[in-house]
């Protein structure tokens, strides 16, 4: 055989192992395809891998991230404190009322909800003039120490458990979707130069996605549904209270609980994320609806 033929049938020959060039083999990694001798290929699920794809994975053919543990809605357990994010978000509130006390009233009028300010009030502008950002920003200021008291003690109640059950990113929307639905509901329906402020909108979606959560899990309903009809009661009994804001979370954290909570795992993440998309919309149509309205 010439030198011509000899390399022909090196080329068409078995592959050698990428490990031990000298070790020809017809096995090839399921994951990166790449040639691996007897010595080499680990068993997987389906078929063999070589030892780099096995220390950079699950060694079952899947990410490495496949086998962390994950919450009921499909997030991946947070490593540290389980609620850290209920923490922050009462850190914020808190820090900002501080903030209140000292500047005064000018910081509220400056990021509370309002639609227009009266005709009174010269320069003051309000969400109908483009400053959607008081949408937001009302979120975090409340009027006084029963006020703040009340929603921090509730969010720390259901805020925390809930935070643990879905994952950080799933309840940090869940959060602020939930209330800017309540600040656009609000916007909508109040009168255009009534006020208002507090984190109770997005407190009371966290409210409507714990009663989705409960009733999936199988656990008893009677003390969720026990609060949720007090914190109702409270809200159309007494006055100065924003009802809007408090149904507007509500609803949307039923829908948006529903959607993390029952999405399923073949499509969980389109689900999910495409339900707190949704109701952000919804939200938006609601607040130019309403802008149009007034200008």
């Amino acid at each position: 055989m010439n030198e011509d033929h000899q390399d022909q049938a090196r080329q068409t020959g078995p592959p050698s192992c990428y490990r031990h060039p000298g070790a020809p083999t017809a096995i090839r990694c399921t994951r990166c395809e790449r040639p691996i001798c007897p010595e080499c290929m680990i068993s997987a699920s389906v078929g063999f891998q070589c030892p780099e794809c096995v220390r950079s994975g699950s060694g079952t053919g899947h990410a490495p991230t496949a086998n962390q543990p994950r919450t009921v809605a499909g997030g991946v357990l947070a490593k540290g404190d389980p609620q850290l994010f209920t923490k922050l978000l009462i850190g914020i509130n808190i820090a900002l009322f501080v903030v209140k006390l000292v500047v005064g009233v000018r910081f509220t009028s400056d990021f509370v909800l309002v639609g227009q300010w009266p005709g009174h009030v010269p320069g003051a502008l309000g969400v109908a003039e483009g400053q959607w950002y008081r949408l937001l920003t009302s979120m975090f200021l409340h009027d006084g120490f029963a006020h703040i008291g009340f929603n921090m003690l509730s969010l720390w109640w259901i805020g925390g458990p809930l935070e643990a059950a879905l994952g950080r990113a799933r309840y940090l929307a869940l959060y602020f979707v939930s209330g800017l639905a309540g600040s656009a509901l609000t916007y909508l329906l109040a009168a255009p130069d009534q006020s208002s402020l507090g984190a109770s909108g997005a407190i009371f979606g966290l409210f409507g996605a714990t009663a989705v959560l409960m009733r999936r899990m199988k656990y008893d309903m009677r003390p969720v549904i026990g609060l949720l009809v007090v914190n109702l009661i409270f809200t159309f009994a007494w006055s100065g209270i924003a009802w809007q804001a408090h149904v507007g979370g509500l609803v949307a954290g039923v829908l948006l609980g529903i959607g993390m909570v029952h999405a399923p795992a073949e499509r969980r993440s389109l689900v999910q994320w495409g339900s707190c998309a949704l109701v952000l919309a919804v939200s938006v149509v609601l607040v130019l609806i309403r802008t149009a309205q007034l200008t």
